[in-house]
């Protein structure tokens, strides 16, 4: 079964947006939000980024066997 993308439901902060993308790479969540945070300084299209992905971007499922 191929990896699906979520906002993650138990590893959230703000919208779940970094700890989703934490899961799908398989890495420590901090550093997906190191490089959220760093994006924010850089310019705003770390913030406009974000904000899309937590639109478009799925909720984990509750049941998380998937």
């Amino acid at each position: 079964m191929p990896k699906k993308l979520y906002r993650s439901q138990t590893d959230k902060k703000i919208w779940g947006v970094c700890g989703g993308l934490a899961k799908y790479f398989d890495i420590d969540p901090t550093i997906i939000r190191v490089i959220a945070v760093a994006s924010l300084f850089v310019g705003s299209l770390g913030l406009w980024v974000y904000i899309i992905m937590a639109i478009v971007v799925p909720k984990e499922p509750l049941d998380s066997s998937v």
